[in-house]
């Protein structure tokens, strides 16, 4: 073995470390490594990229605008509100609640799916009496469990599938082929959602970070023909200042939101700031600023045309992650004022503008109407709430289910491959108006699809230079050549990795390796891949683990210590009960 696999090798190691210990977007770090494999000569240019010509990641993508045409129909709230209906009991709830996800996730990605019915299961919590934080858990972990059902349930399925195609020729892997697999374990994680894991969830009812507005916000009012009459509100010193941001402006009765910097003050001007209401006292020593005539009244709680107030999620793809709020520019970035942040189910009440973001966060922020609109598809954020919704064509639900329908059939029966019925599908939404084209168009998650075309490239390394070959005999001898025990090492390991770097990226780099342990030891590399897939969506100990994990991370009110009080006895369960499924279907 050359120079090349320990290379290889040695920058897979690097990749992990930091991947685990940086805050490095995986798809930034996944394109150094592409790079670096390039200009070392390991891989050709063709075989760096050949990633992003994968049928699987083109798939990937159909997938996603399938989903979008989904939930640009309605059709996903529409079933879910048929399912719900008015339950008698917790145990009742969850199951009209994770049945039909589990459903669904089987056939849509499972984002969103999640993002649709976050805010129908709050509501719907608040009607039954049932604390959000009872449901949103179970919600996203059955997103999970629906999506290890089919081979088009994950964007993972599909990349390992395609992957494994590749590298050994052989196209066996089709639609249902993890079903024998999936559905079981599904029922066996279903169970534990109904009667174990609420008892393990906090009953977060009361606790609303953003409840009293009046806590975070303070009004005062421009002097008339006062020295800041005329003035910008640059010129006037009220655009960096260090404990409060300025929200917005009400003038004549008119509501001016996330002002501009340029705006120039008039006399009558009421200022409404956030952050640390005991600033009041610093704005009043400007001159030209008094004490506001409406001190009994929070003008954040009245309804306003021109501005409304909006819940979002930062993601761990978010451009403004480890900066401050004012670091970050976040009114220039996005036309929103952040008015407060909440952390772990708690209002951060730090100095505002210092607060360093984190993915995760929800946050409170003043916007103009048209916002939630424009950044509901953001990949900065994992969900974005308000009042206003998106305009949704319910009339082209049914129309949607026949094209979803018309793809998992036509895979089915072999009329076409997962490919074409999902570009087709694709089409199909967007041509048929079940979504628009800039629905279609915010649906491409660019990240995770360059994180993917990017870890070919170091899949592809490993296999080639033979550095896979020396990983599998290191888990050959960990595992003392036992086939059942090479099984469970790699689930280990795949679940382990799948907690700290991107489920998509992990399943990539242990594929080669897995099928040089089947190569050598003659064994049928089937349920090893099987494994894999199974491995690398069973995420449940962390917010960060998955996805959909830290979508209802914020909105739930949840604590990492509630993932892991009840996630880490979940991964223990599905692992036990994917390996022994596997063990039991397939002659190891």
């Amino acid at each position: 073995m050359g120079w090349e696999a320990w290379f290889t090798i040695g920058l897979l190691a690097a990749v992990l470390i930091t991947l685990l210990r940086t805050d490095l977007a995986p798809h930034l770090v996944m394109m150094a490594a592409l790079t670096v494999l390039s200009l070392s000569g390991i891989l050709s240019a063709n075989e760096a990229l050949d990633g992003f010509s994968n049928p699987g990641l083109m798939t990937v993508a159909a997938m996603f605008v399938i989903a979008a045409g989904m939930q640009g129909s309605g059709a996903i709230h529409s079933i879910e509100n048929k399912m719900l209906g008015h339950p008698k009991s917790l145990t009742t709830a969850i199951l009209r609640l994770c049945a039909p996800t589990i459903m669904l996730s089987a056939f849509l990605n499972n984002t969103p799916v999640v993002a649709t019915l976050i805010p129908t299961v709050r509501s719907w919590a608040a009607k039954i009496d049932i604390p959000a934080s009872k449901l949103l858990i179970p919600l996203s972990y059955a997103s999970i469990l629906g999506g290890t059902m089919t081979l088009i349930g994950t964007s993972t399925n599909l990349i390992v599938s395609s992957q494994y195609a590749e590298l050994t020729g052989d196209n066996s892997l089709g639609l249902f082929s993890i079903s024998p697999v999936g559905v079981p374990v599904a029922l066996c994680g279903l169970i534990l959602l109904i009667w174990v894991v609420p008892r393990f969830l906090p009953a977060h009812k009361q606790r609303q970070a953003f409840a009293k507005l009046r806590e975070f916000t303070l009004d005062v009012t421009v002097a008339s023909a006062g020295p800041l009459e005329g003035k910008t509100i640059s010129e006037a010193g009220l655009r960096n200042l260090k404990r409060v941001f300025l929200a917005e402006i009400e003038r004549d009765g008119s509501l001016l939101a996330a002002v501009s910097p340029l705006e120039k003050l008039r006399g009558g001007d009421r200022l409404t700031f956030a952050g640390d209401t005991d600033a009041l006292s610093d704005l009043l020593a400007i001159r030209g600023i008094v004490p506001s005539n409406h001190q009994d009244e929070t003008p954040l709680e009245s309804d306003r045309p021109e501005r409304s107030l909006v819940e979002a999620v930062l993601s761990p793809h978010s451009a403004v992650l480890g900066l401050s709020i004012k670091d970050s520019q976040f009114r220039d970035r996005y036309g929103a004022v952040v008015l407060a942040v909440a952390r772990n189910g708690e209002r951060v009440s730090q100095n505002l503008g210092a607060i360093t973001l984190r993915a995760g966060d929800t946050l409170l922020l003043e916007a103009r109407p048209n916002f939630a609109r424009q950044q509901r598809h953001n990949r900065d954020f994992l969900l974005v709430n308000d009042l206003e919704r998106e305009s949704v064509r319910h009339n082209k639900a049914l129309l949607a289910w026949a094209i979803l329908a018309a793809v998992v059939i036509s895979v089915a029966i072999g009329f076409a491959s997962i490919l074409n019925a999902a570009l087709v599908g694709a089409g199909a939404m967007i041509g048929l108006r079940c979504c628009s084209i800039t629905q279609a168009h915010r649906s491409l998650d660019l990240t995770v699809l360059i994180t993917i075309g990017a870890s070919f490239a170091l899949g592809a390394a490993l296999h080639k230079t033979g550095a896979a070959e020396l990983l599998a005999q290191l888990m050959i001898s960990i595992s003392a050549g036992n086939p059942l025990l090479l099984l469970i090492t790699l689930y280990i390991v795949v679940s382990l990795l799948t907690e700290f770097i991107t489920n998509n990226s992990t399943a990539i780099l242990m594929l080669p390796i897995a099928l040089q342990i089947t190569t050598h030891m003659q064994l049928d590399p089937i349920p090893y891949m099987l494994t894999i897939m199974m491995a690398a969506s069973a995420s449940f100990a962390t917010p960060l683990g998955y996805h959909t994990n830290l979508m209802v991370y914020g909105p739930g009110n949840y604590t990492f210590k509630d993932f892991l009080k009840v996630g880490l006895p979940m991964n223990l369960f599905i692992g036990l009960a994917t390996t022994t499924v596997i063990a039991l279907l397939y002659d190891l």
